[in-house]
């Protein structure tokens, strides 16, 4: 006669044991939600960073990771090297996709597109291009006061553009500044219409009263929207030029 084993599991036990793997997969999923949006608002992040940002273990992070990748949310990239003080091969970074940075609008996507497509089948691209002089205009009215109230005035841009939704943050580069925006609200619908792009850069300008120039859109592609101040042609260093003695003198001659 054959012995039964002396424990067979029971229902209760079985039932605990698939709470166990559903907790644990719960809680997987809002860590990758957590790990993802980290990467939408800080930009660019390589897993040593994420890990101390999160507090997570490096072979914690590294799983999340490789999850969302498999997933499609994010893609790992070589880094964006500013200068050579780096050395040794630099970490990859990772950076959130097209798939990824869907899931996170909170526009109308679509309905924009077909509207603007609508626009230029039935009145032309000049009026597609008014749209995007209004919603320019729209940002200088209401980044205006920000900025002229700051010393800083790239500094002042970059926190606007990230109370709208953008998560821009500006930094010193050569000689001037750069603005990087790691999030655009409106990415699918400026890779359909450029013109949204171009005014906005525009308006960055008018709002910072200096030249600048766009390096890289994250709706032709790029990890990040770069926009490039050059420093000479700050408001502040126009100024302290107007002001020199020397410059009056020979504007009167």
């Amino acid at each position: 006669m054959l012995e039964m084993p002396s424990r067979v599991a029971g229902g209760h036990e079985l039932r605990n044991n698939i709470v166990v793997k559903t907790a644990t997969r719960s809680e997987d999923l809002r860590t990758r939600d957590l790990v993802a949006r980290t990467i939408l608002e800080t930009g660019p992040s390589t897993a040593v960073t994420l890990a101390e940002r999160l507090e997570i273990t490096p072979a914690g992070i590294r799983r999340h990771l490789d999850a969302l990748i498999a997933d499609g949310i994010l893609e790992e990239r070589e880094p964006h090297l500013r200068s050579a003080r780096t050395r040794g091969r630099p970490s990859k970074v990772f950076v959130m996709s097209d798939k990824g940075r869907a899931q996170f609008e909170h526009s109308y996507d679509d309905l924009a597109v077909s509207a603007l497509k609508y626009l230029a089948g039935h009145g032309g691209d000049h009026l597609v291009t008014g749209f995007a002089k209004q919603r320019a205009e729209e940002i200088y009215r209401k980044g205006a006061p920000v900025v002229a109230e700051s010393r800083n005035r790239a500094g002042a841009l970059a926190k606007f553009l990230s109370s709208e939704g953008y998560a821009a943050e500006a930094h010193p580069h050569q000689s001037g500044v750069e603005i990087c925006q790691h999030h655009c609200p409106i990415a699918h619908v400026a890779a359909e219409f450029p013109q949204l792009c171009e005014e906005e850069t525009k308006a960055f300008a008018k709002l910072l009263g200096s030249h600048v120039q766009r390096l890289a859109t994250i709706a032709h592609g790029d990890g990040v929207c770069t926009t490039y101040i050059p420093q000479v042609n700050t408001p502040q260093l126009r100024q302290k030029s107007n002001s020199n003695p020397q410059s009056k003198r020979r504007t009167k001659r």
